[in-house]
Formats: C-alpha cells, sequence, structure tokens
C-alpha cells in the first residue's frame, strides 16, 4: 500500500517536471502563445493567463476553467500550455494583494479580449484607486458616453480582468454593491479588504 503511495507521488512529480520542461521549450522555440495557472484565492481557485504581451484572462471559478481556456483556445492560438513561469509575477502579486500588501497591479496587461466601448471602460476602471468605488453612471460620463450605464454593466461583467483591472469597484447609485462575475460574496469581500487593512484571508474564504 505504501510502496503505491510512493510510486504515484513519483509518478506525478515526473508527470510535473516533464510538463515544466514541455513549457519552456515551447516558450524558447516561440510556440507558447498562451500560458496558464491557477492560484488559490480567498474567493477559491483563480485562473490566470498569459500571452507574449501580458496576462490577458483571470476567470474565478465558476466560470468553468476548462470553458475558459478552450475560449482562449478558439479566440486566440490552439497553443495554451500549462506554463507557470510566465504568469509567476502575476501570482504573487494576487497573493500579495490579498495578504493587504499591495494595492495597485505591476504587470503588463493584454486587453485583446475587449473592444470598442468595453475596452474604454476597461481603461476608466484602471484608473479607480484602491479603497475607492464609482457608480455604473460615473463610469459612464468617465467613458465618454454618460447614457451608457447598462453598457457599463456590460463591459464589467464581461471584463476579461477581473481583480486586476477591478470592475468590482463599480456599485449602484443606490449604494447596493450590484452584480459581479465572481459572485456577489467575493465582490463584498474584496471591497472589505479594501475598506480596511485586514488581509482578506483573514476575512474567511468565499467559495466558487
Amino acid at each position: 500500500m505504501d510502496q503505491d503511495l510512493f510510486a504515484t507521488a513519483d509518478e506525478g512529480a515526473e508527470l510535473t517536471a516533464l510538463r515544466a520542461s514541455l513549457a519552456r521549450r515551447a516558450e524558447a522555440a516561440g510556440l507558447l502563445d498562451v500560458a496558464y495557472r491557477t492560484v488559490d484565492s480567498p474567493v477559491g481557485p483563480l485562473l490566470l493567463a498569459a500571452t507574449g504581451r501580458g496576462v490577458v484572462r483571470v476567470a474565478f471559478a465558476r466560470e468553468d476553467h476548462d470553458a475558459v481556456l478552450a475560449q482562449l483556445a478558439a479566440r486566440l492560438s490552439p497553443r495554451v500550455l500549462h506554463a507557470p513561469d510566465r504568469l509567476e509575477a502575476a501570482a504573487r502579486q494576487v497573493g500579495e494583494y490579498f495578504e493587504g500588501r499591495r494595492r495597485d497591479f505591476a504587470v503588463p496587461l493584454d486587453l485583446s479580449l475587449a473592444s470598442g466601448f468595453r475596452r474604454d471602460v476597461l481603461g476608466v476602471l484602471r484608473g479607480l484607486g484602491y479603497g475607492t468605488t464609482a457608480s455604473y453612471a460615473r463610469v459612464a460620463g468617465l467613458a465618454g458616453n454618460p447614457r451608457a450605464v447598462r453598457a457599463v454593466g456590460t463591459a464589467c461583467a464581461r471584463n476579461p480582468l477581473p481583480l486586476l483591472v477591478p470592475c468590482h469597484r463599480v456599485v449602484r447609485s443606490d449604494g447596493g454593491t450590484g452584480e459581479y462575475l465572481g459572485g456577489a460574496a467575493a465582490k463584498r469581500l474584496l471591497l472589505a479588504v479594501e475598506a480596511g487593512s485586514t488581509a482578506a484571508g483573514e476575512r474567511g474564504m468565499v467559495g466558487p
């Protein structure tokens, strides 16, 4: 029984090493178009994906990570590979954010999954400071179309880079938090973290 467990562990380690070697070789050969990895967080496991230009996707578990990877393969490139090294800085900074040690993300972003007004909205969202909030109407005005409140809601709901592009800081004019791609509980947790100094890990976990 114990020998079987050790054999399984050895096989797992060998497979991990093989995947890492494959990723490095693909990166060196210019064959790695989209790299991905997952990280644990107080809002559940997050999928991080990056092209050579920067992080292109952050996905919550409730979005179905396998489905997200399939969408990336269809929209960007079929050459999608588990390659954690490319996302090391992003993963580290996400961890620092939830530990209360980071307020701004300093990793390059690839906004190719957004276009038109949605991309304009993402530009506004990137300017919303840590611990601040803005109404959907306010964001619409800043994006150049004050009447496009619903379109702002759609842009937030389809934000390919939640957390890094902080759509959780957009709230309803009546004070309600509004909808969120990661779920209402996740949005409340993120806002609570930014409203105080306690790290998210000390406030409890939010399921997918």
